[in-house]
């Protein structure tokens, strides 16, 4: 990472935190929780940025009670976030359902050659790469997040999330690729309950925003009106919303 890059996520993550520690009344508990990020990525290898999971940690003690389902995350790798997430889905009372092949990528013929941020992603998103086996990502929860409030979900997308009815409230996807993008867009925004969001760690990537941009997807696959409210388009983390 280079200086500018570096003072960016330490700025960006310090402002997280404090957000973060609002809700904790005692300096004590806030130490506590951020020692509990810390002890995660000093032991499971993460392709995430703290801060740009700790957006998603802070909007899961932000949400209110009357936004009702469950979080999801698609995308595990290692089980790193999925620790995290799981931390605070259980300290917020909510289910937490983990959504992934862990068998790596699936097969695809997408051309990424440059994020929006300007640094190449030129074969990073090989068939097998980002890959963690089921048994893997369930010790790294089952040591350092809370597998108590986990369900587990094994296979490709497309088989996978058809299946899957439960009410969302908040979904957080690193998937990287345009195709898995599509799919969990198409079947988890239509199970958000309003108020909810849906959380992309992969908006830098040209052939993604195409996919957040494609008024035919959202209008004929997903089932919207138009295309919905979003944040961040472009950037590392883009949020979709669900209208109240």
């Amino acid at each position: 990472m280079g200086l500018f890059k570096a003072i960016k996520e330490y700025t960006e993550l310090a402002k997280l935190q404090s957000k973060m520690a609002r809700h904790f009344h005692f300096f004590s508990e806030q130490k506590e929780w951020l020692n509990k990020l810390k002890n995660i990525d000093r032991h499971v290898k993460s392709a995430h940025n703290q801060s740009h999971i700790l957006q998603f940690l802070t909007a899961i003690l932000e949400l209110p009670e009357a936004v009702k389902g469950c979080i999801v995350e698609a995308g595990a790798y290692k089980g790193g976030s999925t620790a995290k997430i799981s931390l605070f889905a259980a300290h917020k009372k909510r289910q937490f359902y983990c959504f992934d092949s862990f068998e790596g990528l699936p097969q695809n013929s997408e051309q990424h050659i440059k994020s929006t941020e300007g640094h190449s992603i030129q074969d990073w998103f090989k068939p097998g790469n980002f890959s963690g086996s089921l048994e893997e990502v369930k010790k790294n929860v089952a040591d350092h997040g809370d597998i108590s409030v986990c369900q587990f979900i094994k296979g490709w997308f497309e088989d996978t999330l058809p299946g899957f009815k439960e009410p969302v409230a908040l979904a957080y996807l690193d998937v990287d690729l345009a195709s898995s993008t599509r799919t969990c867009l198409k079947y988890l925004y239509p199970l958000l309950s309003p108020g909810g969001a849906i959380y992309s760690q992969d908006g830098d990537f040209p052939l993604v925003i195409d996919v957040f941009k494609d008024e035919n997807f959202w209008i004929n696959e997903v089932g919207c009106s138009a295309i919905p409210e979003m944040e961040g388009l472009g950037k590392k983390i883009t949020i979709i919303r669900k209208p109240q």
